[in-house]
């Protein structure tokens, strides 16, 4: 490839999402909430995407806002990456009862 070409590519498209889980290795489940007005009624309805996204670190956590772009295929359900963590969650212990 000449430099050329490797200058016409696109920047990838980034998404900025929410981290709701976190139980399989090398990948969490983002979610991606907008508001869209109904046709017909015009009221604002919430609607929700959800992606699994690449995290070779394993350094996320539910909560976690994250910034993602998109990739080449991983697998047969993974074409995001994370780009970096914006805000991590607070956590918070649970109480013995």
């Amino acid at each position: 490839m000449s430099a050329e070409t490797n200058s016409n590519r696109k920047e990838p498209r980034t998404k900025t999402a929410v981290v709701v889980s976190r139980k399989m290795d090398k990948t969490a489940v983002v979610s991606i909430e907008r508001l869209v007005k109904h046709p017909l009624y015009q009221k604002l309805v919430r609607k929700r995407s959800k992606f699994k996204i690449h995290d070779p670190k394993n350094e996320t956590q539910a909560g976690d806002v994250v910034l993602i772009a998109e990739t080449r295929p991983i697998s047969a359900d993974k074409h995001w990456k994370l780009v970096k963590i914006l805000r991590k969650a607070v956590q918070v212990e649970e109480a013995k009862l």
